[in-house]
């Protein structure tokens, strides 16, 4: 038999993700104003650093962390957070104090948080902008920081399955910049001139990255940025009509932006998704696009402590967080492309246990979280289906194994009616199985071994749970868990409760569906037949 690995129900942070949260963002000291006045436009971008630890200075509701003091905040919603809370905005002189401070006796390097910077920028596009629909990119990079975040982006885009192409008009020679070119070329990603582009953005991008102008920005912008994001206002004005138009999304600010004001002509660029970094400018009150995130995750106490910054919790290990209302989603609209290998008759298992295995490792080899994760559904004597998510715990020869108890709504139903009907669903691979048979219970010995296997903690809540009963309040379930922790604090054996056991469903009938472009999904229906005495099964292709 095929055991599965006990994870729990968090998923299993990676090396990369360990390394991600020890960082954070970075900033340049302010340069003077007359050194900006020399430049085609200004480099340095705001940045702070990353600390795993909430700031406990400032007690604030859930879904925020106390991170300013004296700034300007405004009431924001901001997806499941709350929405009553507010998030703060830096003046161009508070982002450059912050900078300074991060710069200074932290001694974080530039090229390790413009690293993250890009990061936050790539994963940020990837939660609205699916690479499916969304592939091809175009990043225009300026000569400072802000173009080294798109620089960045690119690469980690590249890797989340996008296919970018760089232009890079006034590249900044210096060591750090080189490198990230070098990094790019390796990729075999492009890289375009201006007279390069094509009249029509659209005809060749789907998503543009404005990462040409940092929150330092002063004065006008220069040639060819000027024409650029003229090309850009022109592209996002265009007939909502006719063919779909490439998406723009600016980095912190949107170029040709006043830092504090904002678009003060209101001619300017309108992006669909600005993402700021270590917190709203001040123009950012002023963006009405449908996307808003915050790139990074941060502060340090001691910059937490003298700024109060008012910022929304990063989710899980997340390197952005949504911050604003979030758009209004017409739910029929909602689809996906899916882009899948081929799955043909002649490449499948003759066995269709043998196919599941083959894909089951798939998923494990993917890194998807619970991939033993199934809907189990089951229909009682009174015909009315029911279904709710359980976890394999086996797969053998003779079948599918999971662990519940015997008295509840599930078990219930298959003492009425001994089939059902098992259903994985793996998005990471736009692969589902779908599994019916007859189900048995498995034997006192085996369940007896599964229960001893498990952590004493779930031991403990198999006994206090009366799984699908009502009770009252969570503190019951609580206080009578207190009390067998305490009977059991000897580490003695914990008696299995006789209602409980284990569970094995006999297949006889899979299906293995793979999502394809134009819903031409496939999919193949493994059905046993007899032949010559023996049972074999038939593969058929069904219609999507």
């Amino acid at each position: 038999m095929l055991s599965l690995v006990r994870k729990g129900r968090s998923s299993i942070m990676t090396s990369c993700s360990l390394f991600l949260t020890s960082f954070n963002f970075y900033s340049l000291p302010l340069l003077s104003h007359s050194h900006y006045n020399t430049l085609p436009h200004a480099p340095t971008l705001s940045r702070a650093l990353a600390y795993p630890r909430p700031f406990p200075a400032t007690i604030l509701p859930p879904g925020f962390r106390a991170l300013s003091n004296n700034f300007s905040t405004t009431r924001e919603a901001s997806g499941t957070m709350d929405s009553s809370v507010s998030v703060t905005y830096l003046s161009q002189r508070q982002a450059a104090e912050i900078d300074n401070t991060l710069m200074g006796p932290l001694g974080f390097s530039v090229d390790q948080l413009m690293e993250l910077a890009g990061l936050s920028v790539a994963t940020s596009i990837a939660e609205v902008y699916k690479p499916g629909e969304y592939n091809r990119v175009l990043v225009i990079c300026g000569p400072g920081n802000n173009g080294g975040d798109g620089l960045v982006a690119a690469r980690h885009l590249h890797h989340f399955g996008y296919k970018p192409s760089v232009c890079y008009p006034k590249r900044t020679p210096k060591p750090l910049y080189e490198g990230l070119v070098t990094q790019l070329e390796a990729l075999s990603i492009p890289f375009l001139s201006v007279e390069d582009l094509p009249s029509d953005l659209s005809s060749d991008f789907s998503i543009l990255i404005d990462a040409m102008f940092g929150f330092s920005f002063h004065g006008s912008p220069r040639p060819p940025f000027d024409d650029l994001i003229q090309r850009f206002v022109t592209l996002q004005n265009y007939n909502q009509s006719g063919p779909k138009r490439s998406v723009i999304v600016s980095v912190d600010i949107p170029s040709g932006w006043h830092v504090e004001e904002g678009d003060i002509n209101g001619i300017g660029l309108q992006p669909d998704m600005l993402i700021s970094l270590t917190a709203p400018k001040l123009c950012a009150k002023k963006f009405s696009g449908p996307h808003h995130f915050l790139g990074g995750r941060f502060v340090p106490p001691a910059i937490a402590e003298k700024y109060k910054l008012l910022l929304p919790q990063y989710p899980g290990t997340s390197m952005c967080v949504r911050i604003g209302k979030p758009p209004k989603i017409d739910i029929s609209a909602l689809r996906e492309n899916y882009i899948s290998p081929e799955f043909l008759e002649e490449q499948v298992e003759a066995d269709p246990i043998n196919q599941f295995r083959k894909w089951f490792d798939d998923a494990l080899a993917a890194g998807l979280k619970e991939p033993n994760a199934m809907a189990l559904s089951t229909v009682g004597k009174d015909g009315k289906p029911s279904s709710r998510m359980v976890l394999l715990k086996g797969v053998d020869k003779d079948g599918f194994v999971w662990y519940t108890n015997y008295e509840s709504h599930k078990a219930r139903d298959l003492s009425e009616n001994p089939h059902a009907s098992l259903l994985f669903y793996w998005d990471g691979l736009n692969r589902q199985v779908r599994v019916e048979g007859s189900v048995q219970k498995v034997s006192d010995e085996e369940s007896e071994q599964y229960f001893h296997s498990r952590p004493r903690g779930s031991q403990l809540g198999a006994i206090v749970s009366k799984q699908s009963s009502v009770v009252p309040g969570r503190h019951v379930l609580h206080q009578e868990y207190k009390e067998l922790e305490q009977k059991f604090s000897d580490g003695s054996l914990i008696p299995k409760p006789k209602n409980w056991g284990g569970y094995r469903l006999t297949p006889e009938l899979f299906e293995f569906w793979q999502g394809q472009q134009s819903r031409l999904h496939d999919r193949l229906q493994y059905s046993p037949q007899e032949v010559n005495g023996q049972k074999v099964w038939k593969v058929e292709r069904l219609a999507p």
